[in-house]
């Protein structure tokens, strides 16, 4: 009877002897991927704030009632500065800004970028509660780099998501109707509320702000884009100061000449950037560009045709209308463009000085 319970004793002993070991074995079996990942979390997870936007909308009887949207951002400095998504703020009558502590703040928009969907709010908080995220360099990532997502995702706070870099260099349209050049393609999860949250790299440095998902059901599917931080090094110092970014301005309404079109109307060219509309008083008026003088139906489209097509921009071919705007993005107001110009049978070339893009509204 000793024998068994001392046997009892040593047996349970044993156990947990085991039991410890395997403990241990577990508590020293964390990766070094694993461990950059908590690293990069602790390291930066407080900067990164929870936006709630409330609108107000009108019902079928004309009712004003809110709305709230929710998005992420990321302290940028000690100010209170806050850079997010311009989609997560547009049209907002109230902005509410959630720390890390689970303090609530009031934010104000500061400015806004709708071409490159970025925005800068702001929040008059103590500096000890704004941890600054630093910013990395966009144009040294490389396609399966690792990457991580820190945002709020369907209302969870501070949500950690990791992926690689699939892909660099794509084009996507904003909702203002542009082009967003050098976007960031990643598999890192990215799901609603995730837009305006930073892409880090494994320094913990922002290397791109989520911005969209391509997805049928609203949900992750491994693609999501982030616009890269070297476009947003570029606008926040004038979002700040002015408000707004300033863009160089054509004065003109372009689209895209294919060939079907070219061939029904009878061009001796393919491609180009057709001009169907100048703005009175505007640089491509005050520079002697023509538009369109007449209407035609090709398709299921009505055309305005006739007017000038650009087919070179300086040195630059021009095959459609986004690659005109594309070009004309990378100058200044008061620079001046070459283009060559295919006008009813002939080529000739107009020298366009660049205004100022109106700013809408």
């Amino acid at each position: 009877m000793i024998l068994r319970k001392i046997s009892k004793k040593v047996f349970i002993g044993i156990l947990v002897l085991l039991l410890s070991l395997f403990s241990v074995e577990v508590s020293f079996s964390i990766t070094e991927d694993e461990k950059n990942n908590i690293a990069v979390y602790e390291k930066v997870a407080d900067g990164v704030v929870n936006v709630i936007s409330t609108a107000v909308q009108l019902d079928f009887f004309f009712n004003a009632f809110p709305t709230q949207g929710s998005g992420s951002g990321s302290i940028i400095d000690t100010k209170g500065h806050i850079l997010t998504n311009y989609h997560v703020v547009a049209n907002a009558q109230k902005l509410e800004v959630t720390l890390a502590d689970g303090s609530k703040w009031p934010a104000k928009l500061i400015g806004s970028d709708p071409d490159n969907d970025l925005a800068v709010i702001r929040i008059d908080a103590p500096k000890e509660k704004l941890k600054v995220i630093p910013m990395g360099d966009s144009k040294s990532l490389k396609i399966g780099q690792k990457v991580l997502a820190i945002g709020n995702p369907f209302g969870l706070q501070r949500t950690l998501t990791t992926g690689i870099i699939s892909s660099l260099g794509r084009t996507i349209r904003s909702e203002a109707g542009t082009l967003i050049e050098d976007v960031i393609q990643t598999d890192a999860a990215i799901n609603p509320g995730n837009s305006g949250g930073p892409l880090l790299n494994s320094e913990g440095e922002i290397v791109g702000i989520n911005s969209a998902i391509i997805s049928p059901t609203g949900g992750n599917v491994g693609i999501g884009f982030a616009i890269p931080v070297n476009t947003a090094k570029r606008v926040i110092p004038e979002l700040i100061s002015k408000g707004y970014v300033t863009y160089p301005y054509i004065g003109a309404t372009i689209q895209s000449l294919i060939p079907e079109m070219a061939k029904y109307l009878k061009l001796k060219i393919e491609r180009g950037a057709m001009i169907s509309e100048v703005v009175k008083g505007g640089p491509a008026d005050k520079a002697g560009l023509k538009g369109g003088d007449q209407r035609v139906q090709v398709g299921n489209m009505i055309v305005l045709v006739g007017g000038d097509i650009i087919v070179k921009a300086d040195q630059k071919e021009i095959k459609t209308n986004d690659e005109l705007i594309q070009y004309i993005r990378e100058k200044k107001p008061g620079e001046s463009i070459l283009l060559k110009v295919y006008r009813k049978g002939n080529y000739l070339e107009v020298k366009v000085t660049l205004g100022e893009r109106p700013r809408k509204g």
